[in-house]
């Protein structure tokens, strides 16, 4: 049981610091393509993902509450979500709880309604958090506003690749358990 939790706890350390290292790499770039200026570039590309990634962690968890509360009760829910995680569900029922998208997790929502507002949610929680901290570190509004513009477009389009790529390896695991267990 204890190795079910570190394990849960390592994937999701392990999505969490795979999207920081993207974004800090991607905002340095950007943050220099604007301003021609190391130092800000790197005090951005610096800050600003810290920022962002404890903002994305909240967005993911709101996320994964409005997808699942759709679709139980908060019982049901947190009855789901503890037994998921602790890989103690079939995937039949995995099955049953999610209409035949496997494994629990952060997936992508299903509809390209909720891909599309949850990609929107993101690029504008992205935006007042790359002006604010651009800001903060030029005091200039203009570089500000630059960097908290383009950025967060650059960033919007990764952060759907990182989030399809992380349900897509969730989904190959949850494939491999299910074979697991029928052998």
């Amino acid at each position: 049981m204890v190795r079910i939790l570190i394990s849960t706890a390592r994937r999701l350390a392990l999505k969490i610091a795979s999207y920081g290292l993207m974004h800090l790499i991607v905002a340095i770039l950007v943050a220099f393509a604007l301003t021609r200026d190391w130092r800000i570039a790197l005090a951005v590309g610096v800050v600003e993902p810290i920022f962002q990634t404890f903002a994305y962690s909240i967005h993911d968890r709101i996320w994964h509450r409005i997808e699942q509360r759709r679709m139980r009760s908060g019982f049901e829910e947190t009855a789901e979500a503890v037994t998921a995680r602790l890989e103690l569900m079939t995937m039949a029922e995995q099955d049953r709880v999610h209409g035949g998208h496997h494994g629990h997790s952060h997936a992508l929502p299903r509809s390209l309604k909720q891909v599309a507002l949850k990609t929107v949610t993101y690029g504008l929680m992205h935006f007042t958090v790359a002006v604010a901290v651009a800001f903060a570190l030029t005091r200039d509004w203009r570089i500000a506003l630059a960097i908290g513009t383009v950025e967060p477009l650059v960033q919007t389009v990764f952060f759907t690749l990182h989030d399809r790529i992380w349900t897509r390896i969730e989904a190959k695991k949850a494939r491999r358990a299910a074979e697991a267990a029928a052998a």
